[in-house]
């Protein structure tokens, strides 16, 4: 299974993307993630990739190989989309954020982004920000749209559940959890 994870610098991506992994590793999976960074700052592009199977030699997943792209924000997964497999899952939130060349002027964000995703992939698209404001912490967007991955992805509530548990800061379990369960049951 070759997951694709994308966002913008604060986002949650590197996180998800350990979740992920974890669940994988915890399900019994041979696992390799892989981190690129664009600007480590705020606001900067943010790939991660993970990979599982009964054995997995390398981590980086090539162009037209991936079976879920799970993308924080609408513009990346544009950027990212000719990673998606024709029978593959693309999963975006619904949000914009513009990168610096739009904020500066010398590009414009373009318009219908997810009707163009959606007349060449299986588009998921939510807005988790929505959600996460909803449920009283902005910060829980990515377990949200997590929650709705994971369907996709595989595993077990209980599994899921249990390593996000496991890997997010003692004090943010209950709202996680929260947000992931939105997700996952649809009502993202």
């Amino acid at each position: 299974m070759n997951i694709m994870v994308v966002g913008v610098g604060g986002q949650g991506t590197l996180l998800t993307s350990r979740i992920i992994g974890k669940t994988a590793l915890a399900a019994g999976y041979d696992v390799k993630l892989s981190e690129v960074h664009g600007m480590a700052q705020r606001g900067g592009s943010v790939v991660t990739f993970v990979r599982f199977g009964e054995r997995v030699y390398e981590p980086v997943v090539e162009e037209g190989e991936v079976d879920v792209l799970v993308s924080f924000e609408r513009l990346e997964a544009l950027r990212y989309a000719h990673f998606l497999k024709k029978d593959g899952v693309m999963i975006v939130n619904d949000t914009r954020i513009d990168p610096m060349t739009v904020v500066i002027g010398a590009k414009s964000y373009p318009e219908g982004i997810i009707e163009q995703l959606s007349a060449e992939h299986r588009v998921y698209s939510i807005d988790g920000a929505a959600v996460a404001r909803e449920l009283g912490n902005s910060k829980v967007l990515n377990t949200v749209v997590l929650g709705v991955a994971a369907k996709h992805i595989g595993f077990s509530e209980e599994e899921w559940l249990g390593v996000l548990a496991a890997t997010v800061p003692a004090k943010t379990v209950e709202i996680n959890t929260r947000a992931f369960k939105r997700g996952y049951e649809g009502k993202a």
